[in-house]
This record gives structure tokens, sequence and C-alpha cells, in this order.
């Protein structure tokens, strides 16, 4: 399936990343409609008009990743085409199942939050702030793994910005979400709590979706640098989840980006005295990051966590505490 068969329809969006990227291809699939908004559902009927393809006429919604912006109009689209929607097989629940793994990620979240030294009213703020999308509460959803092949686009899995993130391959072009984007580096450890190494501290519910069926270690900085690389020996070109075609050297930007932020992480916890250099993930992001609000709270503590457990896993920093996780360097 050549570059010829992809076409990209811009549904909106005005984050930093740029407008959410849906993708029609081979006029039968669409991948990451897009957000669940009256907006974005205009524009992709637009944007489906304009290529002269009537919804009815799809035969696939396949989706990246479980985040609202990209899997949100999945189900409304799914059903007006009578298409198949399909996912990675470790995102598939948070669609497929959505209001009681909302529900779970939620409880989650906040347990996460609190282990990393988050206080309690920041934790309460983000939990409080995370309104319920327009989803059904139960979507029928095809679970995908790793080599597949559906629609004529080979499924490649892609883990680390969330548990089950899953690019799809054609002949010449690789749909590959948020895995790389080209104006920011995609959130590791807080985009997906699940990623995180969370040591059986959430309840029997919140731990239910806490699993590793995809194959990923529950390091999601590790399960996203091996996601760079591979994408980096494949020789297609990458259309992000967001914006335009993006260079390949884009890559090697992110990996950089993430070496010199583990170093900033080490240097957070060597400013001190040894007596009192242990420090919880969200002291570092407060270091790292400043002064942290909303969803970013979320996000700061667990790109933190994410390095931390990295650098502990190369016996460069230990745990010294568990409630609230703490990290010292080792000496």
């Amino acid at each position: 399936m050549a570059a010829d068969s992809v076409s990209r329809i811009d549904v909106g969006g005005d984050g930093p990343e740029g407008g959410n990227s849906a993708y029609l291809v081979a006029d039968r699939v669409v991948v990451d409609p897009g957000p669940p908004t009256d907006r974005a559902w205009r524009e992709l009927q637009a944007g489906l008009e304009r290529a002269g393809v009537a919804p009815v006429a799809l035969e696939y919604v396949l989706v990246t990743h479980w985040h609202a912006d990209h899997a949100g109009l999945a189900p409304r689209l799914a059903e007006v085409a009578d298409a198949t929607l399909a996912m990675g097989a470790g995102d598939a629940p948070l669609v497929a199942d959505y209001a009681r793994e909302r529900e779970r990620r939620l409880e989650r979240d906040a347990a996460v939050m609190r282990r990393c030294g988050v206080p309690t009213a920041a934790v309460d703020s983000v939990i409080e702030g995370d309104s319920i999308s327009p989803i059904p509460d139960e979507t029928p959803v095809e679970r995908l793994a790793d080599g597949d092949r559906i629609a004529g686009l080979e499924v490649v899995a892609t883990p680390g910005h969330t548990l089950g993130h899953t690019a799809f391959a054609g002949d010449d072009f690789l749909l590959v979400g948020d895995a790389v984007l080209s104006t920011i580096t995609p959130n590791v450890g807080g985009s997906d709590t699940r990623t995180l190494r969370n040591d059986g501290r959430e309840s029997e519910a919140a731990s239910a979706t806490d699993t590793t069926e995809s194959g990923v270690e529950r390091d999601p900085l590790g399960a996203f640098r091996a996601t760079l690389e591979r994408l980096a020996d494949r020789p297609e070109r990458l259309l992000p989840g967001h914006g335009a075609a993006i260079e390949r050297g884009r890559i090697a930007e992110i990996l950089d980006h993430h070496r010199e932020r583990s170093q900033r992480v080490l240097a957070a916890l060597e400013g001190d005295e040894p007596t009192t250099a242990a420090k919880t993930p969200w002291a570092v992001a407060r270091e790292l990051f400043g002064d942290l609000e909303g969803i970013h709270v979320k996000f700061g503590a667990g790109e933190a966590a994410a390095h931390l457990q990295a650098l502990e896993g190369e016996g460069l920093v230990e745990r010294v505490a568990d409630d609230p996780v703490r990290y010292d360097v080792v000496r």
C-alpha cells in the first residue's frame, strides 16, 4: 500500500503539538479519527467528502492509542460506517469498556501520584478535573498484536507513550500516532500510569488493567527508547498523529532529549548532601519543570518517575523508601 493511498485530514486541536491528524487509507480505512467533539466530527466528514468517500464506505477504523484526542470519534465513526474498530490489545480495554476503565484509571492515577509524592490537594485537583468524554460506555473493539495485518496494513507495536501504543505501516508510510511528534517530546509515565511499576500499591480494582499482556516491562522510558530505535530502523516515511510528515532525524533528537533529561534527573539528586538527597519523583519533577498545575501534575510526576525507574535499572540510583517512593544516587 503506497503513499498515494494515504491522505491526512486535519480534525482540529489547538495544542502545542499541532492539529490532530486523521488518515484516510485506500478509501476504506480511517486511522485516529480524532477527539469526540462536534467540531472534529464536522471536519472529519468534510475531509472524507473532499476525498469523495462516504462514511458508509469505510470498512475499518484503526486507533494508535487510547487517548481521547485520537480515539474519541472512533466508536461514532465505526457505528455510522458499520466498520470494524481495532487497536492494540494493550490499549483496547480503555475504549472497549470506557466507563468501567475510566473509573479504574482515575483510581490508579491517584494511587500513582500519591506514591510519587504529589500533595493530596494536587492529586484531588487532577482527578476532579478529569472530565468524562462523550464516548459510549461499551464499544466492540478488535484487539491487535504486533505483526498482525489488517486492511493491508502491518501492525507495529510502539509502546512507551501508552502501554498498547500501536503504529500502522503501508509500503512506504508509517502512521506513528504520538510515538514521534515534530514539536514536542511525547510524555512517558504520566500519559499512561499503567506503564509505571507500582509495586502492588493500587487497589485490586485499579490493578485489574495494570497488565503486561502486550509484553511491555513496566519501564516506560525503556519501552519508549526501544520503540524509537525500532522506528529508526524502518524505511517508511513517518506520519504522526499531530501535524504533517516528520523528518527521520527527529527520532535522534527525541532520544538525545531523554538522555539529557536523565542527566538532569541525576543532577537533581546529586545536588544535596547524602543525608538529605533522597527525593520523590514529585520533588524531582518540580526541579525539572517548575510549578505544575492540572494534568501537567500527573505528566510531570510520571515522567520524573519514568526516568528514575530507568536510572534505577541502570544501577545509577536506588529506591530508599516506598511510601512515598524516594530515590537517591548510588554512592
